[in-house]
């Protein structure tokens, strides 16, 4: 390489005093993260969880395949195959999706934890968890693996996992101690009993119901939690 001559050098030495070189001022900024080509391919897949979800809740597994859920997200069914290759990766994607944005949106709700949150709010909280179009999705989900053996590992799989986040959540916003004997089995008996709440929402609005269910389970909580 050739030495720098003595004009040279001084040039680069005003350059650099004055805080950028030539080289500096004239170099690209850097791109965007995964630049917008990925950020599309994150919306359009976003977009096909969110309406296999739609799907399964409103027309159950049956009525659910990759070209409707395709359509109803507004891309062709190509785009639908290039991000979940079966019409079970797809669907078992989607409810854990949707589990995951409801895990943080609980999480949300109490910001601070056990220590600010009021116990009643809590159980009304994971009660909702297994309300609305989620859970509905879930359990047409749940119903088709029954019968279905090349969807049933995957679900039991999904259900294993989703368990044991939402177990974690619960015993967090709850403060609850599981090194206490009993209380592992308390918190699990909770979640439990929201989900046979959530099955007799499928039918019918249980809601006068469910708010007098939370307010027993907060009194059981205060005494086994205390």
């Amino acid at each position: 390489m050739a030495a720098l001559t003595t004009a040279d050098t001084a040039t680069a030495d005003t350059a650099t005093a004055g805080g950028t070189t030539a080289d500096a001022a004239t170099q690209p900024a850097a791109p965007a993260s995964g630049g917008p080509k990925q950020a599309r391919s994150r919306v359009t897949r976003r977009h096909l969880l969110e309406a296999a979800v739609s799907c399964l809740a409103e027309q159950g597994w049956a009525g659910s395949t990759v070209a409707v859920v395709a359509e109803r997200a507004g891309v062709s069914r190509g785009a639908a195959q290039h991000h979940f290759r079966t019409r079970e990766e797809l669907f078992t994607a989607a409810v854990e999706y949707m589990a995951e944005e409801r895990s943080t949106a609980l999480r949300d709700l109490f910001p601070h934890g056990a220590a600010e949150a009021d116990r009643a709010d809590v159980v009304a909280a994971l009660i909702d968890m297994y309300t609305g179009p989620m859970f509905r999705a879930a359990l047409q989900l749940w119903v088709a693996a029954s019968h279905e053996e090349q969807l049933r590992p995957r679900v039991a799989e999904l259900e294993a996992r989703v368990g044991r986040e939402t177990h974690r959540i619960a015993v967090e916003l709850l403060g609850a101690d599981e090194s206490v004997p009993g209380v592992r089995e308390t918190v699990q008996g909770l979640l439990d009993m929201a989900r046979g709440l959530g099955l007799a929402n499928v039918i019918t609005d249980d809601t006068a119901r469910r708010a007098r269910v939370v307010a027993q389970w907060a009194r059981i909580l205060d005494v086994v939690l205390a």
